[in-house]
């Protein structure tokens, strides 16, 4: 098995084959890699559960070709879900739907919702579209990692976390970097729980209207735990104004045995040994595109702490601060 690549269609047959058999694959699409289960068979998607560490009331996401796919997961699909999908799939977005009666419950979360997103990843569409010829309708796709640890963006991060004997199809990395962006429209005006690859302005243009904001009624979503993304080092976020201050005096007590992810020029201390650290770009866009690539490199230094510099709070940045806000938490 191990890692074979995404272009190759024997390797898409294969993967077919396992999925059809009720086993694991994962998967690139444009925001993160997937460990991916066929979504129509409960005991299948159990497995993703048990491979991840992942709580069995934590829904996952499934993965459809296209907008008639979801017909087979979803009882209704309303005007503003329609516009959505017209606009972004494929693409980051995962729709909250209700769920379609006695389908997808385990991928549910036992919820009578589910996340249903069309991914434009050339890889995943291919899979997909293999695989729904083969009798699959949809695959559910949580993030390829540990449960609450940093997302993978290439296949060596996906091979990391799984071993060899996962099949794991190589699409190169991940376009957009962060996960995708999801609408609840289960609810009138649709609300946006997490923010992602997909600004709100882009949704909000869509739907000519004003996104709400996730309540005590909103349903359960991937990725929205206070605690996630998280590194096995520490992290802490500065604010700009005092991270250099910071860098100064962990310096002067020694060996720093942190790393940095900033987007500033740190001080250079002498007789200090110089910590790893990597510029933050100065666009949205570049910086989620690396966010997850860069913490897994700075993780495995072995290092105590990896402290990051407080991006903008500013739209274009919603998506990097709300996966460092929650590495942070745990």
């Amino acid at each position: 098995m191990s890692v074979l690549s995404g272009s190759d269609p024997q390797a898409i047959g294969l993967a077919v084959d396992v999925l059809c058999k009720g086993g694991l694959v994962g998967l690139p699409t444009e925001t993160v890699y997937g460990l991916g289960a066929r979504a129509d068979d409960d005991a299948a998607v159990r497995a993703i559960f048990a491979a991840k560490g992942r709580p069995a009331n934590h829904p996952v996401i499934v993965h459809v070709v296209d907008a008639a796919a979801a017909q087979a997961f979803c009882a209704d699909i309303g005007a503003a879900a329609q516009r959505l999908m017209s606009q972004h799939w494929p693409g980051p977005l995962t729709l909250i739907l209700p769920r379609r009666p006695g389908c997808a419950a385990a991928a549910a979360g036992g919820q009578d919702s589910v996340g249903l997103r069309c991914p434009a990843h050339p890889v995943a569409q291919t899979l997909l579209r293999a695989a729904l010829a083969a009798g699959v309708p949809g695959v559910a796709a949580p993030s390829a990692n540990r449960f609450g640890r940093i997302s993978p963006t290439l296949a060596s991060h996906v091979q990391q976390e799984f071993g060899d004997n996962l099949l794991v199809l190589d699409g190169g990395a991940c376009s957009v970097g962060v996960e995708s962006s999801i609408v609840d429209c289960t609810r009138a005006p649709p609300a946006l729980l997490r923010p992602g690859g997909l600004d709100r302005a882009a949704l909000e243009s869509t739907l000519d209207g004003p996104l709400a904001s996730p309540d005590d009624t909103s349903p359960r979503a991937s990725g929205t735990l206070a605690s996630h993304y998280a590194p096995a080092a520490r992290l802490r976020l500065f604010p700009s104004a005092t991270l250099a201050q910071a860098w100064r005096e962990q310096s002067a007590s020694g060996h720093p045995a942190v790393a940095v992810y900033s987007r500033q020029a740190l001080p250079t201390v002498v007789g200090v040994p110089w910590p790893s650290v990597r510029r933050m770009p100065e666009d949205a866009r570049a910086a989620a595109h690396e966010l997850f690539a860069v913490l897994r490199e700075l993780d495995s230094l072995g290092v105590e702490q990896i402290w990051v510099e407080e991006p903008p709070a500013l739209p274009a940045w919603d998506a990097v601060n709300d996966r460092l806000r929650r590495a942070a938490a745990a």
